[in-house]
């Protein structure tokens, strides 16, 4: 198994990503009987084009098994710094024993970091979590966050 990583521009990721997004929705996703999954891919091609958007890839063989998505922009608070948060992460589960997903957030950390980021946020589900692997990587545990469905 020879993974590769890479960064990627939206246009083939969404060509590539539809089964591996479908397995994460159905895997992770709440609300799923109100929400359905309908990403807004012009909202991500218009991100892209103003350089607040980076996709890192994990892919074995040229498929994709894996991604890594984040937003940056600098905050209010700390104009001086830029901060990526990351929009949505996910690995095939054929692909999560081993260092897998450890090198994919490996290499977006060296390209954000090269591209001039200051601080990389991650966020978990609670009923999904791969907090060992944000230990490892010696992310810090920093907020909760809540969440109610107001819909009807």
């Amino acid at each position: 198994m020879a993974i590769n990583f890479q960064q990627e521009f939206v246009q083939q990721f969404e060509k590539d990503c539809q089964e591996l997004l479908r397995l994460h929705w159905e895997e992770i996703a709440l609300n799923k009987g109100k929400i359905k999954l309908n990403p807004d891919w012009s909202s991500y091609y218009s991100c892209e084009e103003k350089g607040s958007l980076k996709i890192f890839t994990a892919r074995d063989s040229g498929k994709l098994v894996g991604y890594f998505v984040v937003f940056i922009g600098y905050n209010p608070h700390y104009k001086d710094h830029l901060f990526a948060t990351n929009d949505v992460i996910y690995l095939h589960s054929d692909f999560r024993k081993g260092l897998t997903g450890v090198k994919l957030i490996r290499f977006a950390e060296k390209c954000l970091k090269e591209d001039g980021v200051s601080v990389l946020s991650i966020n978990t589900k609670v009923h999904q979590p791969f907090d060992i692997i944000m230990k490892r990587l010696k992310f810090n545990l920093i907020e909760r966050v809540y969440s109610k469905y107001l819909g009807e």
